[in-house]
C-alpha cells in the first residue's frame, strides 16, 4: 500500500458526483479510505468466498479522477489476492472487473492517464505475488440512475459521495420569490422547521432511491460498503456540516454589506446536501427492505485535512483555518461560481479563512463520517 500512497501523492485533484461535479480534495478522501480499508476488506473476502465467481464485478460509484479511486481497486486486488492464497490458490482462475462511474464531467483522461503507473506500483507493491487479471472501465453517469444490468455486480462502493443530494430540495422558494431559508445556504439554528423538512425528505427520497437501483443490481450475496459524512447528533440543527455551511454563509453576507453580493442571490443559493444521523440511515435502510446492516459506525476527522491530532485543541488555528478553508473551496467553489460568478471567490474564501479561524479558536469541530456495509436480501 505504500507504494499506491506514493502514487496518489504525485496527482492532482478529483471531481466527485456530488454537487455538479465539483474539485474535491484528494488527501481527505485518502484519509477516508485508510479509516475504512478493514471494512471493504472484509466485505471483498466475504462476497468472494461465497461465491467464487469467475469474473467478479466491482462498481466504485463517484470515483472521482484522482487517486483515491485506484487506490480503492488496489485494496480490492489485494484481499482477492491475500483471500485465495489463504484457500490454497483455489481462486486463481478468478478475473475481476471494475467500473469506475462519475458524472460525465469528471476528468476520466486523468484517471486513465494514472494507469500504467497505477500498475507498475501494484506489482512493485505485491513484491512479485501473483494478482488477479483486472479490468478496468469508466461509466459516466449518475449514480441516481440504473447503471447495470439486474444481478450483475458483485460489489458496490462509494465513498464521501453521498452527502450530496440529486438536487436542491424542491419548494424552498415560497410565493412571491419569498425563500424559506433566509441567508442560509444549509441548515442553521434560524432555519424554520417546514424547511429542514423538506432538506430530510429530500435525503429519504434520494437515498432510498439509491438503495433501490443498487438492490436491482446486485447479484445475490453482494454487499454495498458506503462511506458519507453526517452527524453525531440526532438533533438536525447540531451537525458538524451546519457550522461549515454556516460560517460560508455568514460570509456571503459579508460581502452583501460591502456591496459585491446581492442580497437576494444569496437568499437563492441553498446546497443539495445533508448529513444524516445514524439513525435515520438506519431507518431508510429498514424501510427499504432490500439490505441487511452488516456493520455501521462513524469516525470522526479533522476540518485540517493535515491535523491528524486527536485531541480536542487546534495548535496552529490561522494555519489549520488556511487548509481547512482551501478542501472547502475545492468542494464547493463550481457550485459558488455557478451561482454568483467566479468574481467573488477569492473574496468569499479569504473572508471564510477568516471565519474559519475565528471558529477554530473557540472549538475543534470535526467531520462525522458514517460507514456502512450492508448485504443483499
Amino acid at each position: 500500500m505504500a507504494a499506491l500512497f506514493g502514487v496518489a501523492f504525485s496527482l492532482g485533484g478529483i471531481v466527485s458526483e456530488g454537487g455538479s461535479g465539483q474539485r474535491d480534495p484528494w488527501l481527505v478522501r485518502l484519509i477516508v479510505i485508510a479509516e475504512t480499508m478493514p471494512v471493504i476488506e472484509k466485505s471483498v473476502k466475504e462476497v468472494y468466498t461465497a461465491l467464487l465467481p469467475q469474473t467478479m464485478v466491482v462498481a466504485d460509484l463517484g470515483c472521482s479522477s484522482g487517486p483515491n479511486a485506484l487506490i480503492f481497486v488496489s485494496n480490492v486486488i489485494n484481499a482477492i489476492a491475500d483471500h485465495s492464497s489463504k484457500l490454497g490458490g483455489q481462486g486463481d482462475h478468478v478475473e475481476v472487473q471494475f467500473f469506475l462511474n462519475d458524472l460525465p464531467g469528471n476528468d476520466f483522461n486523468q484517471l486513465f492517464r494514472s494507469l500504467e503507473q497505477f500498475k507498475r506500483s501494484a506489482e512493485m507493491d505485491r513484491n512479485g505475488d501473483t494478482l488477479p487479471p483486472y479490468y478496468i472501465s469508466g461509466l459516466p453517469d449518475s449514480y441516481y440512475v440504473r447503471l447495470f444490468p439486474r444481478q450483475s455486480v458483485h460489489l458496490f462502493h462509494s465513498s464521501y459521495c453521498l452527502h450530496w443530494r440529486s438536487q436542491v430540495p424542491e419548494g424552498l422558494e415560497g410565493k412571491r420569490e419569498v425563500y424559506l431559508n433566509g441567508e442560509n445556504m444549509y441548515i442553521a439554528k434560524n432555519t424554520p422547521p417546514s424547511v429542514v423538512k423538506l432538506f430530510q425528505e429530500q435525503f429519504r427520497k434520494d437515498f432510498s432511491l439509491f438503495l433501490r437501483l443498487r438492490h436491482e443490481e446486485l447479484a445475490f450475496g453482494g454487499q454495498v460498503v458506503l462511506t458519507f459524512l453526517g452527524r453525531k447528533d440526532e438533533d438536525v440543527y447540531s451537525g458538524d456540516l451546519n457550522h461549515l455551511f454556516g460560517l460560508l454563509s455568514q460570509s456571503l453576507q459579508s460581502l452583501v454589506v460591502e456591496g459585491l453580493v446581492k442580497e437576494e442571490k444569496v437568499s437563492s443559493f441553498n446546497l443539495p446536501a445533508y448529513g444524516p444521523s445514524v439513525g435515520e440511515v438506519t431507518a431508510s435502510v429498514k424501510e427499504s427492505g432490500a439490505f441487511d446492516i452488516a456493520h455501521i459506525k462513524l469516525f470522526e476527522q479533522n476540518w485540517d485535512p493535515y491535523d491528524d491530532s486527536e485531541g480536542d485543541g487546534v495548535l496552529d488555528s490561522a494555519r489549520s483555518s488556511v487548509n481547512a478553508a482551501k478542501c472547502i473551496r475545492s468542494v464547493m467553489e463550481s457550485l459558488v461560481a455557478s451561482h454568483f460568478g467566479e468574481d467573488i471567490l477569492d473574496a468569499l474564501f479569504e473572508e471564510y479563512t477568516c471565519r474559519v479561524a475565528g471558529h477554530l479558536e473557540k472549538e475543534k469541530t470535526k467531520f462525522t463520517v458514517v460507514v456502512l456495509a450492508l448485504k443483499k436480501i
